[in-house]
């Protein structure tokens, strides 16, 4: 007579109390081992499984971490790629999270004893990194920065905004959108080829809060086309918003065509707003950098509550501005036959 597989299975308690179960829980927590634990026992139920194995069974398959995300070697040869993560942070920005993932002075100034501004040492670093900024803002993306900024100067107004430069970012995510959330209206002006200064004093008057201009960072048009520098955009009377993208804070030899925060500064812009991973090489953030006053009603405005960062994030932020090259930077010089032996290596 053949036993019954059903009886025959260990109680979960009993499991549980494993010597290299208990390791386990204590390192990923109860609730994630108790399911690992319920599977295996279905699996002796249904009679794959012996009873004596359940543990190795379990050990077998519970993750490595509490978190889903599994660590992937990036071998697709795109540096940023969108869906493996972007910019991989730096050794010192991983340390800094480490450090901050405890208690941290992150709004606590321990010489005085008294309340202090969230972040401060990351802000100091980005000021100091661009000195045309009269002070600069971080929160929580890129997308976030140019929402802030839009929505606290032309809420209820005006936006105008050349056709050409009304971009769609991925995953079906149009900047166009994200503006009108804002409460504000698109004016738009020009062509897609072809925009010129005439266009934007035309379309300025009472009800304009801002001009905007948007790097395409995903497309190009080529052949009979013009666009307006900054510089021609900066002295037309109203607040000028330039959103660079992929975060580069100085002109780059290796990147000759990709915008820059400290050049949208010194052609005139307002507010300029940025990506902090990407091109940076740090964590997910936006940078806003501009005119002190403007820079000044963005922080204070109600919006900037929902979009600020944690500390884990002003932590691996200010270590990426402060310490060493970031692997994003290092990436951009490797030499080519160093490169083609990792790949080869790796196949």
């Amino acid at each position: 007579m053949s036993l019954d597989p059903r009886r025959a299975v260990p109680p979960t308690d009993v499991v549980l109390a494993d010597a290299r179960l208990l390791e386990v829980q204590q390192r990923l927590g109860r609730s994630l081992v108790l399911a690992a634990v319920r599977e295996a026992q279905q699996r002796v139920r249904s009679g794959v499984l012996e009873p004596a194995a359940i543990v190795d069974d379990v050990l077998h398959h519970i993750p490595p971490r509490a978190a889903t995300m599994r660590p992937v070697l990036n071998a697709t040869g795109v540096v940023l790629h969108t869906n493996l993560g972007r910019a991989a942070l730096s050794a010192a920005a991983r340390e800094a999270v480490v450090a901050a993932t405890g208690y941290v002075d992150v709004e606590y100034d321990l010489d005085t004893g008294a309340r202090a501004r969230r972040g401060r040492g990351a802000l100091a670093v980005l000021r100091a990194a661009l000195p045309d900024a009269g002070d600069v803002l971080v929160v929580n993306n890129g997308a976030a920065a140019l929402l802030l900024a839009v929505t606290a100067l032309s809420q209820g107004r005006e936006v105008v905004w050349s056709r050409g430069e009304m971009v769609e970012i991925g995953d079906g995510f149009r900047l166009p959108d994200l503006v009108a959330s804002t409460g504000a209206t698109v004016r738009e002006v020009g062509t897609t080829n072809r925009t010129v200064r005439g266009d934007y004093e035309a379309a300025i008057g009472e009800r304009t809060g801002c001009v905007l201009k948007v790097h395409p960072s995903n497309f190009r048009v080529a052949g009979f086309t013009a666009s307006v520098s900054v510089s021609a955009l900066a002295d037309l009377g109203v607040p000028l918003i330039v959103d660079v993208g992929s975060g580069l804070l100085s002109a780059n030899p290796l990147l000759p065509d990709e915008p820059d925060i400290s050049a949208a500064l010194q052609a005139g812009a307002h507010v300029v707003t940025a990506s902090g991973d990407k091109l940076l090489g740090g964590p997910q953030a936006g940078i806003i950098a501009g005119d002190a006053e403007i820079v000044t009603r963005l922080r204070r405005h109600p919006m900037a509550r929902a979009l600020r960062v944690d500390k884990l994030t002003l932590a691996a932020l200010e270590a990426t501005l402060a310490g060493p090259a970031t692997p994003t930077a290092a990436a951009l010089r490797v030499d080519s036959e160093a490169l083609q032996a990792r790949a080869r290596a790796i196949a």
